[in-house]
């Protein structure tokens, strides 16, 4: 299948690429604020970011459509759990108190932000409630909630609060919805069709990003968002992506797993409508210092789409980009490079260019304002994409981001700029991406 013609072709998205399972540690309810600083220096050092141009990509091996793994064993070496403050002490782990954010969860430690379903750190998975409801002609929508403007639902039902998207509700990037009697919810339009094959290929060369094949795996309508206003019950807007549509319950049941991604969304590993449940993988991602994982749903653009391997989602691009900070703007932004550091066992590894050669667990974005570090989190990320250059890299300034501040810094030096060297900022995509959980 080709990429639509007529929409944005910027070429941005991570590598639809499963987390390992991480080594589960005593450490983790022990972080201490000293790991952030350790997890700066490690990242800012040149001595450690000298790296050379990614390898050659083989014809032979190159891989394509489900080549790339969605086990949750495939992946790199590198991991984001924080090392236990014990190293280097001169006392046990167990004289450790707990995390500050034991007690304010704005301080340093592990915290879960989305609190719905069961969460598996180790693995980078979570379950969560799945939801069944209609268009008006009667086909059935299957999907899930993430976020929603109603404080008060989102602390009920373990949502994010995301009062952003009430801005959102423009020029059609919002679906309307009703909630019937029977609490099910009848949406006016939008649908996804989840039929075509993904395919995703790094390109040739040194240069695996921009991809030299790229097909999502699920294209939604010219009216399709993941966003649905409740039009009779408060108004309130709900982050709702599609993840099966017009299908009975029988089709999609896939409760131990190895679920068939023609029928629903490629980042789903199992669905069990018995039990009106739905497990995803969530991908590593990092923001101010501290090691987060999210949930990757839809994209604005198709090639964005195949290469994060989620839903194509049209409507999306209705969203103003480029204004994340200013008033009504309903997105936050994301920051990804094009040719951070390679090799899968680097711990310095990032980027979009060693996620599609497999390098590792997605390319480790950096992420603006998430819930409980900063108040302009939204679930909309616009998506900023940074090219290293060939002074940097030369220079050994290289290294892994994992601050937006400190990107900028680099920015604002010159050796990071838009790629082929235009000026840095907005590329136009928004990815939908909730935040699910917080190590630091």
């Amino acid at each position: 299948m080709q990429p639509r013609t007529g929409t944005r072709t910027t070429q941005y998205g991570g590598a639809p690429l499963k987390p390992v399972p991480m080594d589960r540690r005593l450490a983790r309810p022990f972080i201490w604020l000293s790991i952030a600083a350790v997890l700066l220096i490690g990242a800012v050092a040149p001595s450690l970011a000298q790296t050379e141009n990614p390898p050659a990509v083989d014809e032979q091996s190159t891989p394509t459509a489900r080549d790339l793994d969605l086990t949750p064993e495939a992946g790199g070496t590198d991991d984001v759990q924080p090392a236990p403050p014990s190293i280097g002490a001169d006392i046990p782990l167990t004289y450790f108190g707990p995390p500050p954010s034991t007690f304010q969860k704005e301080l340093v430690g592990p915290l879960r932000l989305m609190r719905q379903g069961e969460l598996d750190e180790d693995a980078g998975t979570m379950t969560i409630p799945l939801y069944k409801g209609q268009l008006t002609d009667g086909r059935s929508v299957w999907y899930v909630l993430t976020d929603t403007t109603d404080e008060g639902n989102a602390n009920s039902l373990g949502l994010l609060h995301a009062p952003k998207l009430a801005y959102a509700n423009v020029s059609g990037a919002v679906r309307e919805a009703t909630l019937e009697q029977d609490l099910t919810v009848t949406f006016e339009k939008g649908t996804v069709d989840f039929s075509p094959e993904l395919v995703i290929a790094p390109g040739e060369g040194d240069k695996p990003f921009p991809p030299s094949q790229a097909e999502p795996g699920a294209v939604g309508d010219a009216d399709y968002t993941p966003l649905m206003r409740l039009g009779n019950a408060g108004g309130h807007i709900y982050n709702a992506p599609i993840v099966a549509f017009d299908v009975e319950p029988g089709d999609i049941s896939f409760c131990d797993g190895n679920a068939d991604h023609s029928l629903v969304h490629d980042k789903v590993l199992a669905i069990c409508p018995e039990e009106m449940t739905v497990t995803f993988e969530l991908v590593p991602g990092i923001s101010f210092a501290r090691p987060v994982l999210y949930l990757t749903v839809d994209a604005s653009d198709a090639m964005s789409a195949a290469i994060e391997g989620v839903t194509f989602a049209p409507a999306l691009s209705n969203v103003r980009v480029g204004f994340d900070d200013g008033a009504f703007s309903a997105v936050e932004r994301l920051f990804a490079l094009t040719n951070g550091p390679s090799g899968a066992d680097n711990p310095q590894r990032q980027g979009l260019g060693s996620a599609l050669m497999k390098e590792g667990r997605g390319p480790l974005n950096v992420f603006g304002g998430v819930p409980t570090i900063a108040l302009d989190y939204s679930p909309l990320w616009d998506v900023n994409i940074g090219t290293w250059t060939d002074e940097a890299i030369d220079n050994g300034y290289r290294s892994r981001m994992i601050d937006e501040f400190q990107l900028l810094g680099m920015v604002q030096e010159g050796f990071i700029t838009g790629p082929d060297g235009a000026p840095f900022g907005s590329s136009g995509v928004i990815v939908n991406c909730p935040i699910v959980f917080r190590f630091l």
